[in-house]
């Protein structure tokens, strides 16, 4: 900084500076600590510090049932909760989190004055602080269920991608799906695929992961829809998609809890806990040629270690008549695995806790009691800012 910037920055009282400070971003606030030292101690000032840029750190976003506020659970020992990481963004008081892809966060809120049948949605950076709202979708029942996910990935591209596949249902019951709406951050417009396969269905708690350009969701029958081509949703041409199955050794267990899916070295991989329990086995898909994709298995994570148990797993028959081990159970489910962090992150049946089971070290650490009570996202911060607001041009 320059001398005479530096005496213009002099005359600044501390509360218009914490004023423009507030407004950028913890990367652009620490460039700015640096250019002028004055300023950082401002960070050390309670009355002050709430105020300023916060760093955004790798955890966890959460959300109760009761649609309160979102905060992230930071996995950094010393930083616990961040309250109010969404706060810049309009309805921030209403919002309901719906996802979170390679650092973008997908929310919907709606207001009083809102009519059932229209869905709306925000798209945010918590890093940035940047949020960008999408325009409204229009239901055709005054009851809709979506299922609706975020595909991001900025090494692949800035733009960013929203499925809202409009299920069928009667009564709660889900019944197929009906159509898929896909929003293109490109063209500011959603396109619509009303000749969709009713008989395949997207449960909200399946996985999905938006990895090299091409959207992998896991659907209930054992099969994973593989969408790609979104580079010509830009002409109003909508992706193309097609399936493969779960790995051989993963369809009993599969068929009775969640795996998840994750990447390592741009290789996407699916995780999901042994029969026994003992372990988390991930597989890895690799592609061959032309479309030929083989799971092979990655690793195992030890479970066992982690517990310091070997009981993980028990049957029942959960009141039918059928044998006493017709339904597997295990007494943890996998929410996360990053490979690349070497962090998984497990939900304790029992307890109803979120524990965080850190591969290089094997430590389990319980981070948040009654999970089970919440809509979580696993976070990755990412300061890439959001795309240009495009320009409907189809």
């Amino acid at each position: 900084m320059d001398h005479n910037m530096e005496v213009t920055a002099a005359k600044l009282t501390d509360d218009l500076v914490v004023d423009i400070l507030s407004r950028l971003t913890y990367k652009s606030f620490c460039r700015c600590k640096c250019a002028y030292k004055a300023w950082s101690t401002l960070s050390s000032n309670p009355d002050y510090s709430k105020k300023l840029p916060t760093k955004v750190t790798t955890g966890l976003l959460y959300q109760s049932n009761d649609k309160s506020a979102i905060p992230l659970v930071s996995f950094s020992r010393n930083d616990g909760e961040i309250d109010g990481v969404l706060a810049d963004v309009p309805h921030y008081e209403h919002l309901e989190l719906v996802d979170c892809c390679n650092g973008l966060v997908l929310c919907k809120y709606m207001s009083g004055f809102t009519s059932p049948g229209i869905c709306r949605f925000v798209v945010c950076n918590p890093a940035t602080r940047e949020w960008r709202t999408l325009p409204d979708t229009h239901s055709a029942t005054d009851d809709p269920l979506y299922v609706t996910i975020l595909a991001f990935d900025p090494s692949w591209s800035p733009q960013f991608y929203v499925f809202n596949f409009h299920l069928k249902h009667e009564h709660h019951l889900i019944l197929g799906t009906s159509n898929l709406e896909i929003f293109s951050s490109e063209i500011s417009l959603w396109l619509v695929d009303d000749t969709w396969d009713p008989e395949i269905t997207f449960p909200w708690w399946k996985p999905h992961l938006f990895l090299n350009g091409m959207m992998y969701v896991e659907t209930t029958g054992a099969k994973i829809v593989v969408f790609e081509g979104f580079e010509a949703m830009g002409h109003g041409i909508l992706p193309y998609h097609w399936s493969i199955e779960l790995p051989p050794d993963a369809l009993y267990v599969a068929s009775f809890t969640n795996g998840c899916f994750g990447k390592s070295s741009g290789i996407l991989h699916y995780a999901l806990p042994h029969k026994n329990g003992h372990s988390i086995v991930v597989w890895t898909l690799d592609d061959y040629a032309d479309n030929l994709f083989v799971w092979n298995v990655k690793c195992h994570l030890s479970m066992k270690d982690a517990f310091g148990r070997d009981d993980l797993v028990y049957y029942d028959n959960a009141g039918f008549d059928g044998g006493p081990e017709f339904f597997w159970n295990c007494d943890y489910q996998v929410v996360s695995v990053d490979l690349e962090r070497e962090l998984v992150l497990l939900c304790d049946k029992k307890t109803k806790g979120l524990l965080l089971y850190n591969i290089r070290t094997g430590e389990l650490n319980k981070i948040r009691d009654d999970w089970w009570l919440c809509q979580c996202s696993y976070y990755v911060p990412c300061y890439s800012e959001l795309p240009a607001q495009g320009q409907p041009s189809v």
